[in-house]
């Protein structure tokens, strides 16, 4: 089979672009960077100090939220997740805690089950953000699908996510 005078420049060229599609990061892997505590701000640390009253620290992370930098805490309290994003100014921007189904409103428990369909709940937590609580988020799996729904505070669907 005789080569073409265009095989070895396709051939480059495909191996150029298979090699900048391989280290070319996914959106996930750019964001989330794992921290030591030495490494937050002071502010962030005190912001820390603060909300961990009482908890078991699993992890600290930094990334990028709507081109902020922001940082993740992930903890245990009393044997519930509990993770807390901050700004690196030391505000708290957001708050998730792992809550039990049974312990929802009606019309929360509700307005989730009905999202999940047939898929199993697995996980539910409160969203807050600024102090308000804005939502509340289930991780559900349907087979081998996993996804994630949300409802408002009055178990209503959001017209967008949290």
């Amino acid at each position: 089979m005789p080569i073409s005078k265009w095989t070895a420049p396709l051939l480059v060229l495909t191996c150029a672009i298979t090699s900048q599609v391989a280290t070319q990061q996914t959106p996930a892997q750019e964001k989330e960077k794992k921290l030591k505590r030495s490494e937050l701000p002071a502010a962030v640390q005190k912001a820390v100090d603060q909300e961990s009253q009482g908890a078991t620290i699993r992890g600290y992370s930094s990334e990028t939220d709507n081109g902020q930098l922001v940082y993740e805490v992930e903890m245990r309290v009393r044997g519930h997740g509990r993770d807390v994003l901050i700004g690196a100014d030391g505000s708290v921007l957001e708050i998730e805690v792992e809550v039990a189904l049974d312990s929802l409103p009606a019309a929360v428990k509700a307005g989730l089950l009905q999202l999940a369909g047939s898929g199993k709940i697995t996980k539910v937590e409160s969203l807050s953000k600024r102090g308000v609580l804005v939502a509340y988020e289930a991780q559900v799996r349907t087979g081998a699908k996993r996804s994630e729904i949300q409802v408002g505070p009055d178990g209503k669907p959001l017209a967008h996510p949290e």
